[in-house]
């Protein structure tokens, strides 16, 4: 893929997930790895609705911006994942609504955020951290993930939002939809005694797809 199609990809899946009001406003940030080294990221308050693939902020492989508009205030939450993680192509943050609302219930499990509702969070996500909250740009946000020392892929920040990192772009932004709703189904099925995977069901999709699950 050339640099120009990995600017109209994000702008595209970036403007998909707006449409379907999986991020609004001016909210949400997306960054994907250049072929060079560096990267093209969203840039500050911009909406997902209206990115502009010539203004995507660009930066070199020593992590200079070299070009584009001014990146996303959340660039220590993208950095942390691309330092931490090899296989990290590309990172998706939203403000997710029903993965936002589960974040505030009293007994979300913080190692294991999402319950074992279907296979496929499982799959494409293994455990989600989650992680207290903080001030939206505060950089301690990229320190809590550089502390999983590339153990999770996927994080959920307290009353704000889900962060996701994917071999590419069309990876994480499919993976981030699945936790979204995941969270969503937690949310229709609260107060239900619902019939999640078992443990033996979880350990057997972990072995077949050779999940991350530590």
């Amino acid at each position: 893929m050339t640099e120009t199609q990995l600017r109209e990809q994000i702008c595209l899946l970036a403007k998909s997930m707006f449409d379907r009001g999986l991020t609004g406003g001016s909210t949400g940030n997306i960054s994907a790895r250049t072929e060079d080294g560096g990267l093209l990221v969203s840039p500050t308050g911009t909406s997902f609705g209206r990115l502009d693939p010539a203004r995507l902020s660009r930066f070199d492989a020593k992590g200079q911006l070299v070009g584009g508009d001014p990146p996303t205030k959340e660039m220590p939450l993208h950095t942390a994942f691309y330092d931490t993680r090899s296989t990290a192509g590309a990172v998706v943050h939203l403000h997710s609504c029903h993965s936002v609302a589960w974040s505030m219930m009293p007994d979300a499990d913080e190692d294991n955020f999402l319950p074992p509702l279907t296979p496929y969070a499982i799959m494409k996500l293994g455990k989600v951290k989650l992680l207290p909250f903080f001030i939206p740009g505060d950089p301690a946000m990229g320190e809590a993930v550089r502390g999983l020392a590339g153990k999770r892929s996927a994080v959920m920040l307290a009353n704000h939002g889900p962060v996701v990192a994917g071999k590419d772009v069309e990876a994480a932004c499919n993976a981030i939809e699945e936790l979204e709703d995941t969270a969503r189904l937690a949310m229709l099925m609260r107060g239900y005694d619902a019939r999640a995977l078992s443990p033996e069901q979880v350990q057997n999709l972990v072995a077949k797809f050779d999940v991350e699950w530590d």
